[in-house]
């Protein structure tokens, strides 16, 4: 793992396609997530979790967390998971600069994608995201693939919608699972640690603020 800009003063990188998570990467969601989660495990099991108690609902699939907390009819209970974040949906905010970048990115001609862990609904009923959301060609949601990431799946869909190759192809998350999932579809991987800081997990590139995306 090396710095971006090490790559960049030697290297003319050629990607034509960049590939963003959402959560956590595009939007600023996690205030929003957890309290959702809170309320929702409050109704279904009666226990309230602390905020550090949920960090692992972060970034996975919500039908995935409702198995990992034992719920029963896990996809009926991500039903009342998506009703109450309804309520929440005033507390997600687009991080510092991404709009800016977004739009420069699409000026430039790069081809934009989303590969994320929402729903379709998810995705559609997000007021912050719709700012940008008519900046990329394609969207590959959990619904999309038979396996999630971090399975190469969605990156995989995205290949077979719009013909893009792994060597010019640049996936952009702050999750272990972004990480393995451009691992297992052999594309490059940039980590986003505007939203939780440096961590320890695998990638190309480590990118400190939105517009260090610019600098590829």
């Amino acid at each position: 793992q090396l710095n971006f800009l090490e790559y960049t003063k030697n290297i003319d990188m050629k990607y034509k396609h960049i590939l963003f998570d959402i959560d956590g990467t595009l939007v600023d969601n996690e205030c929003a997530v957890i309290n959702t989660w809170q309320q929702t495990i409050q109704e279904l099991l009666d226990r309230h979790y602390e905020t550090n108690e949920l960090n692992f609902v972060l970034g996975i699939p919500g039908v995935t967390t409702m198995q990992k907390l034992g719920i029963e009819n896990p996809e009926e209970a991500f039903e009342l998971w998506s009703k109450h974040f309804q309520e929440h949906r005033n507390e997600i905010t687009l991080f510092d600069g991404i709009e800016e970048v977004i739009s420069e990115l699409k000026q430039k001609h790069y081809k934009l994608g989303l590969i994320t862990s929402r729903t379709r609904d998810e995705l559609n009923n997000d007021d912050a995201l719709c700012k940008i959301f008519h900046f990329f060609d394609v969207a590959i949601c959990v619904t999309d693939t038979v396996n999630p990431k971090p399975s190469a799946d969605p990156i995989l869909a995205y290949f077979e919608r719009t013909g893009a190759k792994p060597s010019e192809t640049l996936y952009i998350g702050d999750a272990a699972y972004d990480s393995q999932c451009a691992a297992n579809s052999h594309v490059d991987f940039a980590l986003a640690t505007w939203s939780n800081g440096k961590k320890k997990i695998p990638c190309k590139y480590e990118l400190e603020k939105p517009s260090d995306i610019l600098e590829l």
